[in-house]
């Protein structure tokens, strides 16, 4: 019940300790200070680890828990119900999770600046009530009700 020998690789490969395949060196980062130049996982690996940490570190969320939401929402964004959802949505004043969205909707609310009356006038603008302001002064200009 020991450890699992290495397969021997031929010149120009090496063993990954990520998923145990022997793959090609340009499927490998180098690491200057390794014995081979190499890095221990390929890059395939190190792409998924990076996923793994960026979820946690910025979200608090597993990729577990990010599949569990967009299985809740039927797999589509919760904005537009028309694309995949794919990007963690969150407050950036709280940090909180909101949900799961396609790249569109999240880009939209993040140039909204998260601001809830900013999209009301989004919504009243698109229903063809435009924002026609009254000039009270001089550079004051006063919002219809």
């Amino acid at each position: 019940m020991g450890r699992q020998p290495r397969p021997t690789t031929g010149d120009g490969y090496k063993y990954c300790l990520g998923c145990g395949e022997v793959k090609p060196h340009d499927e490998w980062h180098r690491n200057k200070s390794a014995v081979d130049g190499l890095a221990t996982r390929c890059k395939a690996c190190r792409v998924v680890d990076g996923r793994i940490g960026h979820l946690k570190r910025a979200y608090g969320v597993t990729e577990a828990q990010r599949d569990e939401m967009i299985a809740a929402q039927g797999g589509l964004c919760c904005i537009c119900l028309k694309r995949p959802a794919v990007h963690v949505d969150h407050c950036h004043k709280t940090g909180r999770v909101r949900g799961v969205l396609c790249f569109n909707c999240n880009t939209a609310i993040g140039k909204l600046g998260d601001d809830p009356d900013a999209a009301r006038r989004v919504v009243s603008y698109l229903e063809g009530h435009a924002w026609k302001p009254t000039i009270v002064a001089q550079g004051v200009y006063r919002q219809p009700s």
